[in-house]
């Protein structure tokens, strides 16, 4: 019937991008290129939408992508910059002294605390953990894949909270407002990822054994998000509950009177690393970081009022939807700016500031070109079917309407359930959570409004389950395996955190089932 070819050909673009990345082992920017052309040709061929729309469309995408896009490029750069200087060394032999004797404790405060507290601060989990989880002699199994789930729950909060600041846009309500919704599901899912990272490191014996403190880490940083959420302070929530989630489980150690530090463990070449660099000139870049975050997101100050919104910067592609680029509140200026006021610091020579400039060519742009076409992709979705004034003359042409009436047709009170796993499904195609909001978002404020149900509640856990495909995502997965030199390791990964993606997915389908009527 012409509703089922419809459907179809409006999952079009997801479903090439699904045989691609699963049957094809395609790259997550070509078979995003791949999946803007099949989008393209949807959207101009059979919804009737004219060029200049398509166009214009992906062009809005892309500037709503920017900061995703250029935090991809700033953060490769900022890590490439402290690799090669030997940062990244110097806060690994750190690392490896914390609770040695506690594995439980040290993964929690490894893989949540600092996984988080990194993710929020704009730097790359995936890339920065692995190594540290192999030289403290874990299996390169576990050193890819906790990296890759220890922070998914609070994803939304990640980059100084890019992907609730997207949402926030994408449902016309301030951040501070929709930051609520996020932060309800988070005690809960941030246990059960906690409950999921002990299965992968030790199976039942030590899940059970962990039980308490992974539910402690889970919880901590759980209400510290919906604290942040009370105290207006939504965008700093992943840098709060990491921070938090270390000093609850160092104050655990000291509890259970074991010891919170042991140089014991420490290598030749970790000695050698403390000689050269202090702690404190090593982390230089995420110290500024730090106080350049706080002083623009606290809203006491004046700073916040002034960068979010004084200069927000709108840019008006599609006629009464600006897009805000707020580019003196965005992480990857200041990741950039602490960057370059770090390096009197770290005081890397000409050679290395050179290696840092290839490395940079050669790491960054496909993931931000796979980044910027994934927006690109929903901004067609979304516009699909408008004529050359911008107005939907005919429903029935609109990719979105057509997916969310089939969507309450099949699926009617049920979809508050499905939208989580919708939301995983985004977050695999496009490897990012923010991605998956900007994909998805529409389609479930306009299913939920068929159906009778809460559609924020029901966008939100869709943006959780887009966060929780980070442990399934072939890029992240790749870029673990890749920081250890275990490419193709990833496969045999992913076969394993799949299933507890799902399981977590259901956790949060049921209760976004529960809150959405």
């Amino acid at each position: 019937c012409m509703t089922g070819l419809s459907v179809l050909i409006a999952l079009l673009p997801v479903i090439l991008i699904l045989v691609l990345l699963i049957g094809r082992k395609t790259a997550a920017d070509i078979a995003g290129l791949a999946g803007w052309v099949a989008a393209a040709a949807a959207a101009g061929l059979y919804f009737r939408t004219p060029l200049s729309i398509i166009l214009k469309s992906s062009l809005g995408g892309v500037l709503a992508s920017l900061p995703i896009t250029i935090m991809v490029g700033t953060s490769i750069y900022q890590i490439t910059v402290m690799l090669e200087t030997g940062a990244i060394s110097r806060v690994v032999a750190l690392i490896k002294t914390l609770a040695p004797r506690d594995k439980i404790i040290q993964i929690m405060i490894i893989n949540v605390g600092f996984g988080t507290l990194l993710a929020a601060m704009g730097a790359t989990p995936v890339s920065i953990l692995p190594p540290i989880m192999l030289g403290l002699g874990y299996s390169s199994f576990v050193a890819i894949a906790l990296p890759a789930l220890g922070y998914d729950a609070l994803c939304t909060y990640a980059l100084l909270g890019v992907p609730v600041v997207v949402f926030a846009n994408f449902v016309g309500l301030p951040v501070e407002q929709v930051g609520g919704y996020f932060a309800r599901f988070m005690p809960v899912i941030t246990s059960c990822i906690a409950l999921g990272m002990l299965w992968i490191a030790g199976g039942l014996k030590t899940l059970l054994k962990g039980v308490f403190p992974a539910v402690l880490a889970g919880v901590t940083a759980g209400m510290i998000a919906i604290g942040m959420n009370q105290a207006r302070m939504v965008t700093l929530t992943g840098v709060a509950a990491g921070l938090g989630v270390v000093l609850v489980m160092f104050l655990y150690l000291l509890i259970a009177r074991k010891p919170i530090r042991d140089r014991s463990v420490l290598t030749d070449a970790d000695r050698a690393s403390e000689q050269r660099m202090s702690l404190g000139r090593a982390v230089s870049p995420w110290i500024i970081l730090t106080v350049f975050a706080v002083l623009i997101n606290t809203p006491s100050l004046p700073f916040f009022r002034l960068v979010f919104d004084r200069w927000a910067m709108p840019v008006e592609i599609i006629p009464g939807a600006p897009e805000k680029l707020r580019l003196l509140w965005q992480a990857y200026f200041w990741i950039l700016v602490s960057t370059l006021l770090a390096l009197p610091f770290l005081k890397p020579s000409r050679e290395q500031l050179s290696a840092c400039g290839r490395k940079w060519l050669k790491r960054a742009p496909r993931p931000m070109l796979a980044s910027a076409v994934f927006f690109a992709i929903a901004y067609i979705i979304n516009h699909s079917g408008k004529g050359p004034d911008w107005s939907l003359a005919e429903p029935g042409h609109n990719m979105v309407y057509v997916l969310a009436a089939a969507s309450a047709q099949a699926f009617d009170r049920l979809y508050p359930a499905v939208a989580s796993f919708l939301g995983l499904l985004g977050g695999f195609l496009s490897g990012s959570e923010t991605s998956a909001i900007a994909m998805l978002t529409k389609l479930h404020l306009s299913t939920a409004e068929k159906i009778g149900a809460a559609g924020v509640v029901i966008a939100a856990a869709s943006g959780i389950g887009g966060g929780l495909a980070s442990v399934i995502s072939p890029a992240k997965l790749q870029n673990a395996a890749a920081s250890i030199d275990r490419i193709g390791e990833e496969g045999r990964v992913l076969r394993t955190t799949f299933v507890i993606s799902l399981l977590i997915t259901a956790v949060c389908a049921a209760m976004s089932f529960l809150w959405a009527f």
